[in-house]
């Protein structure tokens, strides 16, 4: 198994929040629980309105453990983000107004790959130029593992020596129609590729489960028991209570519930009792840098 040359025999479990620099919400709620030791990476999204903070953040703090959370589309109504590069309304990344698109269907359908690239690494190289010690990369909505675009990823991947998120099996994120795969023939075959080329692969990718009805406690035990043997890769999407709302009422919950939940003091026992080793984004790197300078 692959990941065992970066597992190296632990039930290793990042936990990562996503959508960093979205809100001063996620912001606060990525200083707090990497600070308390409950989330070992995020990922930044350098459109985002807060970005800034997010750099402030990193500077004063360099033991965070941020990627860049590649981003082509603006999924929020009416909170919205352009892209970083300007790009002219033939590039196909822009709806009417010059904002991103709402939806991945109007990215993939619209969008040129060459624009693409530009605008990822523009987001890339603002996080660089802006003082962040990048981790990793991965896809805000999935957006850049479509096909037309999965080249795109793994190519940045290799130009800027990072490690990018794929994985074997994912699980919880938004209920699927019956008979649709939990992950694509496309994405399957790149991460089999990946593996087999050395690349870190997570054996299950699990994201917020955004049709939870349940109280959170008793949801995320059940999702903290379900990390494997080897690498596992949590999606989670803290945010501190008080702006979210605001963004996504009906939603918000959801946010705000997985930090009120990490920031308790249940999730380190739970850890414990599952024999759960976090691992972060910044020591999967480092490994797979020294595996290939092997090589």
């Amino acid at each position: 198994m692959i990941s065992s040359l970066y597992a190296q025999g632990r039930r290793a479990l990042v936990i990562h929040e996503d959508d960093v620099g979205m809100t001063h919400g996620s912001n606060v709620a990525f200083k707090e629980l990497s600070a308390r030791g409950v989330v070992s990476s995020g990922s930044v999204m350098a459109p985002c309105p807060w970005f800034p903070e997010t750099l402030a953040m990193a500077a004063a703090d360099p033991t965070l453990d941020l990627g860049v959370h590649l981003t082509l589309n603006a999924e929020k109504q009416p909170y919205k983000w352009r892209p970083l590069t300007h790009p002219p309304a033939s590039a196909g990344l822009t709806d009417e107004f010059g904002y991103l698109w709402e939806d991945v269907r109007s990215v993939r359908r619209r969008a040129a790959p060459e624009a693409v690239e530009a605008e990822l690494r523009a987001q890339i190289d603002a996080a660089v130029a802006g003082g962040i010690d990048v981790t990793h990369l991965d896809a805000h909505c999935g957006a850049v593992m479509s096909p037309e675009f999965l080249g795109i990823y793994r190519k940045l991947g290799a130009d800027y020596d990072l490690p990018i998120v794929l994985m074997h099996r994912f699980q919880g994120g938004n209920p699927r129609p019956p008979g649709r795969p939990a992950i694509p023939d496309h994405m399957v075959q790149a991460a089999r590729q990946a593996a087999a080329e050395g690349e870190p692969v997570f054996d299950l990718f699990y994201e917020t489960p955004w049709d939870r009805s349940a109280k959170a406690e008793g949801v995320y035990r059940d999702i903290l028991a379900s990390a494997v043997d080897g690498l596992s890769f949590y999606a989670f999407h803290f945010n501190a209570p008080g702006d979210f709302e605001a963004v996504e009422p009906e939603f918000a919950r959801y946010r705000t519930d997985e930090y009120t939940l990490f920031g308790s003091g249940k999730i380190e026992p739970l850890l414990a009792e599952f024999g759960i080793e976090l691992i972060g984004m910044r020591e999967i790197r480092d490994r797979r840098r020294e595996l290939r300078r092997r090589h």
